[in-house]
């Protein structure tokens, strides 16, 4: 009988390997965009919440792709493993990685895969607009998708091919991950420099 890690412990796990406020925060945003998901199609939140906080959560420490002993996230699926974490959130660690060659089987890998990209290319469009998340649409993010050098370091096909392999619209994807990390966008600082400065009318 695997074990049940919560989503607290999931967090504690997190920050003991994760020091770079950028990958806490990608970490967070992939969480919140799990949860967004989950809630939508009736699934266990927190066990999704834990999928998406841990999916990176060797990266910082063990960044090597190629080292199949030590690399990500070989090391990070080996320790929740060892705790008899649900298979279920391993494999969806796994399946995030293409080039491990696990398959995305069940709707949570299917998610994490979909809105991994996605999650980490839509804050970075909050960051350069004044106002942040607040008023972002599908238009606005596929343009920027479009622009090689913007976020160049994310993969804009595993961000289509996800969105095709988890069955939806695009503009919808776009759409509930904008909406959850708004949701979020205190802890994830995303409200924009407009909303930092004062009103000089006020």
């Amino acid at each position: 009988m695997s074990s049940q890690l919560s989503r607290e412990d999931a967090w504690d796990l997190l920050t003991e390997w994760v020091q770079s406020p950028s990958l806490r925060k990608h970490c967070l945003a992939v969480e919140a965009s799990m949860v967004a998901y989950a809630r939508k199609n009736g699934e266990d939140e927190e066990r999704w919440a834990v999928a998406g906080l841990l999916h990176d959560a060797d990266y910082e420490r063990y960044p090597d792709l190629d080292d199949a002993e030590n690399g990500h996230p070989r090391t990070i699926l080996r320790t929740l493993r060892e705790r008899d974490v649900d298979p279920e959130i391993v494999d969806a660690i796994a399946g995030h990685a293409p080039f491990l060659g696990v398959a995305r089987e069940t709707p949570m890998a299917k998610t994490l895969y979909a809105v991994d990209e996605l999650s980490g290319f839509i804050v970075a469009c909050a960051y350069v607009r004044p106002e942040g998340i607040h008023g972002m649409t599908p238009k606005s993010v596929k343009k920027k998708l479009k622009t090689p050098a913007f976020a160049a370091a994310v993969n804009r096909d595993e961000v289509r091919e996800g969105a095709e392999e988890l069955g939806v619209d695009f503009d919808e994807h776009i759409r509930t991950i904008i909406a959850a990390l708004e949701d979020r966008a205190d802890e994830l600082e995303l409200h924009g420099k407009s909303a930092a400065e004062p009103d000089p009318a006020a």
